[in-house]
């Protein structure tokens, strides 16, 4: 907990029916909400708009330069109110990083149950907001407040991109190198914390984590033979990488066995430590995976909230791209590789 916190018995999470990006939408029942309708025609500036479920909206200034737009929120991940604050902040932030762009300020999206929960905490939860802002160099401008059945909580960042140095999920090269900035597990541990499961260790290991900026974003989006980023979030890694798949008429395959996880993951499966969100992740896209075990399953269609940046690389840019892990003291293992698409339903394979 952290030190600017209120210590409160109230536990945010007994509020909340799902826990951070583990109450999104799924994937299939998102596409039938949306329908098959593009923004892009409308506005010839628009660069990056809904057509390839890119991370944000990047809009073209017309100087060499783009604007990057982007919202996230979602109910409480942890009781801590500070810590929630912060961890959807860090979670908002990681778009404007995923397109390769620095975030320029952001606003609030604020829902509180005012008849359930005093003032005090939802004060703790902008003040954590502020607190990620804060390390990520901009302001909390301003934002919206609501009285809501539950919590929630979340940012609207704006950002800034050279557009020469702009990211998509749907520019992946076929020979690309896979890697993964964060580990995986995210919706397994916060699942055993809501049991009363998870250790201690364990769930500040899971808290670092999801409160650590994607800012290695900006670095690694100055090379040239990075294809492709995207972060790594409620649909889980599966999801996310058949998104940059279909977005760029590739296939891939992970490296299950090369996947970083949080500690003692599998003691947290077999303790059926599962989040909804895996199942309805697994039911929207699983035809387009190879035959998965409960466990792959488990891993590959986990929800991950503030996850890791998905980057693929191409040969020719690998040496530089380690020289920038070493500089910022990472170490990182590949996890796949993009191939050519097969004449199949499936389109992420697991090796």
């Amino acid at each position: 907990m952290n030190s600017n916190s209120i210590t409160s018995p109230i536990k945010l999470t007994e509020f909340s029916h799902g826990a951070g990006c583990g109450c999104k939408i799924s994937p299939k029942l998102l596409k039938e909400i949306l329908g098959s309708g593009h923004d892009k025609l409308i506005n010839s500036n628009l660069i990056v708009g809904n057509e390839s479920n890119d991370d944000a909206a990047v809009y073209d200034l017309g100087d060499g330069r783009a604007l990057i737009s982007t919202t996230d929120f979602f109910m409480p991940i942890v009781d801590d109110p500070f810590t929630f604050g912060m961890i959807a902040g860090s979670n908002a932030l990681s778009d404007v990083y995923a397109m390769g762009g620095r975030p320029l300020m952001a606003i609030a999206i604020f829902g509180w149950p005012i008849n359930l929960l005093p003032a005090e905490l939802g004060s703790q939860v902008i003040e954590g907001g502020r607190e990620i802002c804060r390390r990520a160099g901009i302001s909390l401008a301003g934002g919206h407040s609501i009285d809501s059945p539950e919590p929630i909580f979340g940012l609207s960042v704006s950002g800034i991109v050279e557009i020469d140095k702009l990211k998509r999920n749907s520019s992946a090269k076929i020979g690309d190198t896979i890697f993964l900035t964060k580990p995986i597990g995210i919706g397994i541990l916060s699942t055993a914390q809501k049991k009363k499961l998870v250790t201690p260790d364990d769930h500040n290991m899971a808290v670092k984590q999801m409160c650590m900026l994607n800012d290695i974003g900006l670095e690694i989006a100055q090379i040239s033979g990075v294809n492709a980023i995207t972060d790594v979030t409620g649909f889980g890694i599966a999801g996310h990488l058949l998104e940059v798949c279909i977005g760029s008429n590739v296939a891939a395959e992970i490296y299950f066995n090369d996947l970083p996880l949080l500690p003692n993951i599998q003691k947290y499966i077999d303790d059926d430590c599962i989040p909804g969100g895996t199942i309805r992740n697994y039911d929207s896209y699983g035809s387009s995976i190879s035959k998965l075990s409960s466990f792959e399953k488990a891993i590959v269609c986990d929800p991950q909230t503030s996850g890791g940046l998905l980057v693929t690389v191409s040969k020719e840019a690998l040496p530089e791209f380690d020289k920038l892990l070493i500089a910022n003291n990472m170490s990182l293992n590949p996890i796949g590789k993009i191939i050519k698409p097969i004449q199949s339903s499936e389109t992420v394979f697991l090796r």
